[in-house]
């Protein structure tokens, strides 16, 4: 008799059979976690992730392709830019991180740079976790060059693994995050650190797991070190960046997720998003699984072409972005906000309700001034009567005025 299945090796197992049949797990890394809390809500996401889903590919099959990612010339530059950050035993990177963070300590003359290399991200993770905690022990600088944490998601584990982790003479850790994007002047551009933040204070919440497994639990710094190249040149520069905002904001949002699991056993029997199967057998179970569409989902998810087609064609009014539909209470579709109002339906005790009826009064109003010959034309502004100047100083108005 086979041993019965443990809770997670039966949750392992439910995960594979989504996935598809000898397809390999694509794993979750940081950018894709700092998305996925970003958009706690949905569930497509939550569980495509999970299962370690090509979206990619997957976006592809179903005939709505992204163009979501970072371009080879990118990637080239990104990892020519990291290995001279790293080079002689990251004496650069060490230097910049004492400047920035740490000039009252020794300087890192003799750093060390512990081997992290073992089998499976478990076992890495675990030689990562006896790094740290040899590295407090020894004092002094030390550079962890691309560990591995680990970070529960949903109930699953999500293996991550950052440019580098600074451990300082004082035992605190630092994470460091190298980007290919300039620094000009001392400021880089704000989008890009801040999505930078966000990746960095993932890695944050991982080390704080870990480091709340060790007696006494070492500080983990809350500002992070973005290392990128200064001005025009291939020369590292650094700043240091705070994310306890985006940290608190991430833990919040992993905390609301769904669990994996949960999701998982809503799901029709036979559900798999496999990218070979049948293009209407893949949309269906695509579908299957809830989404919240929006439009910040363009820059953080490969599905994101496909979740607005079926968004726009349910009249979804999330397709029209998360401050609109925050305003617009429980009215969900297009066809409900247009509905209440011309005053067809709503609750006039309705905030939301009475806000739409006196827009569209006020609407009428300019429609009917800017239309003097047909004062009930009520039709949306792309669709009025445009003039041009010759039709303007026509105009029975312009004539009066002269």
């Amino acid at each position: 008799m086979p041993p019965p299945r443990t809770r997670g090796t039966a949750l392992r197992h439910r995960l594979a059979e989504l996935r598809g049949p000898d397809v390999p797990a694509k794993a979750l890394d940081a950018r894709a976690l700092a998305a996925l809390a970003a958009n706690p809500g949905c569930r497509r996401r939550a569980i495509l992730d999970g299962a370690g889903v090509n979206k990619a590919a997957l976006a592809g099959a179903l005939g709505s392709p992204s163009a979501f990612g970072q371009s080879q010339f990118a990637f080239m530059r990104g990892n020519a830019f990291e290995a001279r950050v790293k080079a002689d035993g990251g004496a650069d990177l060490l230097r910049l991180a004492h400047e920035k963070l740490d000039p009252a300590a020794e300087p890192p003359v003799h750093a060390r740079v512990p081997e992290l290399s073992a089998i499976g991200p478990e076992g890495r993770a675990a030689r990562t976790a006896l790094a740290l905690r040899e590295a407090v022990e020894a004092g002094g600088w030390t550079l962890l060059d691309h560990p591995m944490l680990a970070l529960d998601v949903a109930g699953s584990p999500a293996f991550l693994e950052p440019d580098a982790v600074v451990v300082h003479p004082d035992g605190g850790w630092t994470v460091v995050e190298i980007k290919s994007f300039p620094m000009l002047d001392g400021s880089a551009d704000p989008a890009k650190v801040g999505a930078a933040a966000r990746q960095a204070a993932v890695y944050v919440l991982a080390l704080e797991e870990v480091a709340a497994r060790m007696a006494p639990a070492p500080p983990v710094r809350h500002q992070v070190l973005l290392v990128c190249p200064k001005d025009f040149s291939n020369l590292p520069t650094a700043s240091a960046v705070d994310v306890r905002k985006q940290r608190a904001v991430t833990r919040r949002q992993l905390t609301r997720l769904t669990r994996i699991e949960d999701i998982a056993d809503a799901l029709p029997e036979g559900t798999c998003f496999s990218p070979e199967l049948p293009a209407d057998r893949l949309t269906a179970a695509v579908e299957s699984v809830p989404a919240t569409y929006a439009p910040e989902c363009l820059s953080a998810c490969e599905l994101a072409f496909h979740c607005r087609e079926r968004s726009r064609a349910r009249g979804a009014v999330t397709s029209l972005g998360r401050s609109v539909r925050a305003e617009l209470g429980g009215l969900t579709t297009v066809g409900d906000v247009l509905a209440a109002a011309r005053g067809e339906a709503g609750d006039p005790d309705d905030p939301a309700v009475a806000a739409l009826r006196r827009a569209a009064h006020l609407r009428a109003e300019a429609l009917g001034r800017q239309h003097p010959d047909n004062p009930g034309d009520e039709r949306p502004f792309d669709q009025g009567h445009p003039q041009t100047p010759h039709q303007r100083a026509a105009s029975p108005e312009a004539a009066r005025c002269r």
